[in-house]
């Protein structure tokens, strides 16, 4: 039996489908059953209703599950929690999304947060596998509004680079080893597209799929974090963004990797295949 937590998330939902799809025996972890698809891409899967700070609730979720793919936003305590209850219910596989970067020297509180739980991961004694993904394409989608409204978006990585992966390839590289971790004890997966973009690059492949000129603002980390705040995110968050990003300027997502080939047998989405699949969202 394999658990996904964050199942409703981006990486999550699609990577329950994808073991769902192979008929593999599947529990999704949510906290509102209602938000599960009802579209029939998750027929067969095990639904668990829990939350990651209730950990009777985790206790039943891990009960006779095999590999746990954990996601979530990484809060330390949250994920430590569900890492011992695994320990206690005879899990024998933890598949983690991380950071490439996770270091608890880290200018940024959510690599030194990821830091942390590793940490605590390798002591718990159970077989693991992390899986590091580059900027998620699908992060652009929170600045679809802004593109609508103004025609352009705003983002302090400057000309910096980025090896932009699509979501749905961390997802099938995650339901990859899930499904059968053997081999993958102890490895790290750095998980990329094929390509280094830039914010320019975006801003120049959504003008051509859109047919109109979008503009990519450049600003400060702190003016990037300042709207980020005015546009409704918890301080802390933007606060951690606008560290990511001014990060992403100065060379830092600069890398790539053939892992999700190795992981999934097939090449990554381009940044080209991410826009025109999801050119409505933008226009």
């Amino acid at each position: 039996m394999i658990l996904v937590t964050g199942a409703t998330g981006k990486i999550g939902a699609e990577a329950v489908r994808l073991l769902a799809r192979q008929g593999l025996p599947t529990k999704a972890l949510v906290r509102d059953a209602s938000r599960a698809p009802q579209d029939g891409s998750w027929r067969g899967v095990e639904i668990a209703v829990g939350d990651f700070d209730r950990p009777g609730t985790l206790d039943a979720a891990l009960a006779g599950v095999d590999t746990l793919l954990l996601i979530s936003p990484s809060v330390p305590a949250q994920e430590i929690a569900v890492i011992d209850s695994a320990v206690g219910q005879g899990v024998q596989h933890i598949v983690k999304i991380t950071n490439h970067k996770a270091t608890e020297d880290s200018p940024v509180d959510r690599r030194r947060g990821h830091a942390r739980i590793e940490a605590h991961l390798k002591a718990s004694g159970l077989a693991y596998t992390l899986l590091a993904p580059n900027v998620l394409l699908q992060n652009l989608f929170r600045v679809a509004p802004m593109i609508k409204q103004t025609h352009g978006f705003v983002m302090s990585a400057g000309d910096g680079q980025f090896g932009a992966i699509d979501s749905r390839d961390v997802s099938a590289a995650a339901a990859a080893v899930a499904a059968d971790p053997n081999g993958h004890e102890a490895h790290t997966y750095l998980l990329t597209g094929p390509e280094l973009v830039t914010y320019a690059d975006v801003a120049a492949e959504l003008t051509r799929a859109l047919g109109q000129e979008i503009a990519y603002h450049r600003v400060t980390p702190h003016q990037h974090r300042e709207a980020m705040i005015q546009a409704g995110l918890p301080e802390p968050v933007a606060t951690s963004n606008a560290q990511a990003f001014g990060l992403i300027a100065e060379g830092d997502a600069a890398w790539l990797s053939d892992d999700i080939a190795t992981l999934t047998g097939r090449s990554p989405r381009t940044l080209r295949t991410f826009v025109t699949d999801h050119v409505s969202a933008f226009a």
